[in-house]
């Protein structure tokens, strides 16, 4: 049923041709001038976008796909020869040294993602060896956030059956206790959610990725989270045998604070992939949402020097539509995509050698974008004034 406000937007954009005119307000969208609408149902079929992409993007090629974990292993490897190397000499080597093994640490976890999208190969024993050492390394339960993460594909854009830095409807967000909302909404508090997500999911949602009878999985995964689970606990008692070997400050300089950078690095991209853009994006529920909406709602980034490192993730678009493509031709694949996308492909600001532009993107949306209304099949994030401190 809508709401006065929805019902007028709706009869303003459907007597203008998608178009939305000035002040025109659905569930916390806004227009200025005439322009163009997102949640505007698109003129274009799944097919139509597959067809528009090089058949040879389609191919995975495991020598190619291994050949990027070598070369991530490597850097990881020489990092920490370099630090006990150097250990005794200076200390402005341990800044950046964190900052690199971060990034890679990020960068092997992109890769493992790969592996269980299915787009690492097309051998599904080659891709689970992969992706369990690729993640249980940086304490990753594979095959956990393997399903919760086909999830988030599958749902892109639905406020309820979404699974990743899911919108909150304004009855929940009223329910949450403030200790909640503070670490949920306040820098640098939600840069390092990942490891609770892993542990409960988001506000809202119940069950743990380490759980193999959370409401996360189906029976018959069951025994895929037992193994996960038991690889997540190898890699646990070998970091406290390495503590016991070279001391638990050592460990946590060469591994721990790396691991706080590698989560920063998911949290921030992760969340700016749905986040952020200049002007509002729409989520969906109900009979307006589907698989190509939804998908259209995510956002493509440029980071710099950081696109080839961490292996393209900022092509977003078309990998949450496609997540079968190999990393290595989602540009190609983007770029032939695009000509059919036409509005509905938002181009990614460019980035000098360092992402700075993308803080802005993230304080803004941070500070913004705090819940959805709970009615309406087409709602947009709105603002509540008492956690900014600023007057209705």
């Amino acid at each position: 049923m809508e709401t006065e406000p929805q019902s007028k937007a709706m009869a303003v954009i459907s007597g203008n041709g998608g178009k939305l005119q000035e002040g025109a307000v659905v569930n916390g969208g806004e227009g200025d001038d005439v322009c163009f609408d997102p949640s505007a149902p698109p003129p274009f079929r799944v097919a139509e976008i597959r067809a528009a992409i090089p058949k040879h993007c389609w191919v995975k090629n495991p020598w190619r796909s291994m050949a990027y974990v070598i070369r991530d292993i490597l850097v990881i490897s020489s990092l920490v020869a370099m630090a006990v190397y150097l250990k005794n000499i200076t200390l402005v080597f341990w800044p950046l040294y964190w900052v690199a093994q971060g990034t890679m640490f990020w960068a092997i976890f992109v890769l493992g993602h790969d592996c269980g999208h299915g787009s690492f190969s097309d051998s599904a024993t080659l891709n689970s060896i992969v992706g369990h050492l690729l993640h249980s390394a940086i304490l990753v339960p594979y095959h956990g956030w393997r399903i919760s993460h086909r999830t988030h594909h599958q749902n892109h854009g639905h406020v309820e059956n979404d699974e990743s830095w899911v919108p909150i409807p304004e009855k929940t967000y009223k329910s949450l206790d403030a200790s909640t909302k503070f670490f949920r909404f306040k820098i640098p508090f939600p840069m390092f959610a990942y490891p609770l997500y892993l542990l409960k999911r988001s506000p809202g949602k119940s069950g743990s990725h380490f759980n193999p009878y959370s409401e996360i999985f189906s029976p018959n995964e069951r025994h895929y989270i037992v193994t996960s689970t038991i690889c997540w606990g190898v890699m646990v008692g070998l970091l406290f045998y390495l503590a016991y070997l070279i001391g638990p400050m050592l460990l946590f300089t060469l591994y721990g604070i790396p691991y706080l950078i590698f989560v920063a690095w998911l949290d921030i991209v992760t969340y700016l992939h749905h986040h952020g853009y200049e002007k509002k994006l729409p989520w969906y529920r109900g009979k307006e949402w589907s698989y190509l909406r939804g998908g259209l709602t995510t956002v493509d980034r440029d980071y710099g020097l950081f696109n080839n490192i961490h292996h393209d993730i900022g092509t977003h678009v078309i990998h949450h539509l496609f997540p079968q493509i190999p990393h290595y031709h989602l540009i190609e694949a983007t770029k032939a995509a695009k000509p059919v996308l036409g509005e509905y492909y938002r181009e990614p600001k460019k980035s000098g050698l360092i992402p700075i532009h993308l803080i802005q993107n993230l304080m803004r949306s941070i500070q913004q974008d705090h819940f959805v209304s709970d009615v309406g099949d087409i709602v947009y994030y709105q603002t509540d004034d008492e956690l900014t401190g600023k007057r209705k």
